[in-house]
């Protein structure tokens, strides 16, 4: 039989001889460790090849452990939602909400409008728009968004200076169930293609880029506009669309709930430490968002550079600045755009003001510089509370405040009675099913899961005590063979799984060459949203690699000098701010209090 016939049958293959080949490890040292070290292994192959659905993967600990004398299933499964899940839970519920109301185009529009209409300051606008949107809500969600967006804006910009096709096409991206972490393969459907996603749990997202030539009947009524391929406009077209990409992956990074690593560096730390370790939404976001910011000005320069020309000897202008008419005419399209939206409403209105208050309760609960609002009522009841309490209140608003005035004296005299089975509020439960990504929270279980199985069965200290050999290296050099690890790593798997498979590890070797957990686990979790490189890296990467039909070349040219760039930024950032924000010169009291179970 020929590798070709092998080859469609390549997941049963691991599926199968992944347990078979690591066996040796439960049959050679009957110890609870190497049990648990068995299950980790085969977890980890069955996650960097997705054999299975990541969230399938991520459900393994619930029989394994227990049935190979690890942990017990009660103590296992209270693992799998965690504060830090449901925290997950109530900012993406927030985050569809500001999706379902539309507030998020309203916001991009209008950010865009700002920065002026010459090419530099559009791309500069769609960076800055997409990175902060992407703080907040769905990295899929928002680069679906601003694809057409960008795509109207260009056209427009260089419409008639295309010298050699004067076909155009129709780029259509429609978003379905958006996800923050999983990763993308591109399926061919009839017309268009698909780029799709299980989310790493059979949940299914798909993000369709779709291409129409504008001469035929399928161009007509569309109310899209039209991109000539091989023009003056293909060039800046994939500048643009790469700088979109890259700063949805950038704007990840600067929230805690931005995207499901900085969800799992957070939860590891609770579950291991029972003491504040300083880590939390503030000083994550005070951390986080200089380097962000950097890397997003960066990256604007790099992607300039390399679509220049300079770097391969041409001196041909490809960032040309059009008239003053065209940049009016762009002007008068954003502003078309925003007005088509209407007046702002009322459920925008509720959405935004809630959005801001849970931003605001999430960084002064435990601002720690001053008492947060969680310390009176801790003196006063004597409870903790974490940020899942002000996502899941802000959720529960969101279900019963109305999206319209449209019931009793609010209502107008020519204003029908809205029928009794009407769901007037905010927030549906039927958006939030579809929506909400599912896997994604099994995923971050499953994560948990490893960290404590390991922690009870010895695996942890196993490993710490074996990695007591770097010790005598510098723990500058671990950090920068860390993140760049990290950063290769994650350009083929999925970032949520990487951050679980690493995390643990990082803390162990931390804690045994006496260094701070944070200083090597807070940069490798930023670098788990370094994927620039491939098109299946991250969902933005594949959303714009099918929208500007791009070679594969292309994007790896750009991203693994823009991968360097950051890796050196977050290097940065760790040995100067890292350093003066969380002490990482000493050793910190919060080490010693292991939680229990």
């Amino acid at each position: 039989m020929s590798r070709y016939a092998i080859l469609p049958y390549w997941r049963t293959i691991v599926l199968v001889l992944t347990p078979i080949i690591f066996s040796f490890l439960p049959l050679c040292w009957d110890t609870s460790a190497a049990r648990c070290g068995y299950v980790i292994v085969i977890m980890a192959v069955y996650w960097m090849t997705e054999a299975l659905p990541l969230a399938i993967t991520a459900l393994i600990p619930v029989f394994a452990f227990p049935l190979l004398g690890v942990i017990s299933t009660g103590d296992i499964c209270i693992v799998y939602m965690k504060e830090t899940n449901i925290m997950f839970l109530g900012g993406l519920t927030v985050a569809i909400a500001v999706e379902h109301c539309n507030l998020h185009r309203r916001i991009a529009l209008r950010a865009i409008l700002l920065f002026g209409q010459s090419p530099r300051r559009l791309m500069a606008g769609f960076m800055l728009t997409t990175m902060f949107l992407s703080m907040w809500i769905s990295n899929t969600a928002t680069t679906a968004m601003m694809v057409p967006i960008v795509d109207a804006i260009l056209s427009e910009l260089y419409v008639g200076q295309s010298d050699e096709d004067e076909s155009t096409q129709l780029i259509e991206v429609r978003s379905v169930h958006p996800c923050r972490s999983c990763e993308q393969h591109l399926v061919p459907a009839g017309g268009e293609r698909q780029v799709s996603s299980e989310c790493k749990n059979g949940n299914l997202e798909q993000v369709s880029v779709k291409k129409v030539d504008m001469t035929s009947k399928d161009a007509d009524n569309t109310g899209l506009t039209t991109l000539p391929p091989n023009g003056v406009v293909s060039r800046p077209q994939d500048m643009c669309f790469l700088a979109t990409a890259y700063s949805a992956n950038l704007g990840g990074t600067g929230s805690l709930t931005g995207t499901g690593p900085n969800l799992v560096i957070k939860g590891v730390l609770e579950s291991i430490y029972s003491e504040p370790t300083g880590l939390n939404f503030l000083s994550w976001m005070l951390f986080n968002v200089p380097g962000m910011l950097l890397c997003v000005v960066l990256a604007w320069l790099w992607l300039q550079l390399y679509f220049s020309g300079l770097l391969c000897g041409q001196r041909k202008k490809i960032i040309q600045n059009p008239s003053a008419e065209r940049q009016k005419a762009v002007k008068q399209l954003i502003l078309a755009k925003y007005r088509e939206l209407g007046l702002i409403t009322f459920q925008e209105v509720v959405v935004l003001t809630l959005f801001i208050i849970l931003v605001l309760l999430w960084l002064f609960r435990a601002p720690e510089f001053i008492p947060g609002w969680a310390k009176w009522f801790k003196d006063a009841f004597g409870v903790k509370m974490n940020d899942a309490t002000p996502a899941i209140l802000i959720v529960v608003l969101l279900f019963i405040l109305p999206a319209k005035l449209n019931f009793w004296c609010f209502r107008g005299r020519d204003e029908p009675e809205p029928k009794r089975l009407d769901n007037n509020s905010c927030l549906t439960w039927k958006v939030v099913q579809e929506k909400i990504p599912w896997g994604v929270v099994l995923l971050l279980g499953g994560g948990f899961a490893m960290a404590e199985g390991a922690k009870v069965s010895g695996l942890s200290q196993w490993m710490g005590e074996s990695l007591k050999g770097l010790n005598g290296l510098h723990s500058v050099y671990i950090v920068m063979i860390v993140t760049f690890s990290t950063a290769m790593l994650t350009e083929v798997a999925s970032n949520t799984a990487t951050a679980s498979i690493l995390l643990p590890v990082l803390n162990e070797l931390a804690v045994n060459i006496h260094v701070n957990p944070i200083y090597l686990m807070l940069p490798a979790s930023v670098c788990c949203s370094y994927a620039f490189m491939l098109p299946v890296a991250t969902p933005p990467n594949a959303i714009v690699f099918e929208a500007a039909n791009m070679r594969t070349t292309q994007m790896m040219y750009a991203g693994i000098v823009m991968n360097i760039i950051c890796i050196i930024v977050i290097n940065m950032m760790i040995n100067t701010l890292g350093v003066y924000m969380f002490d990482l010169n000493t050793m910190p009291s919060w080490t010693n209090s292991t939680t229990l179970l």
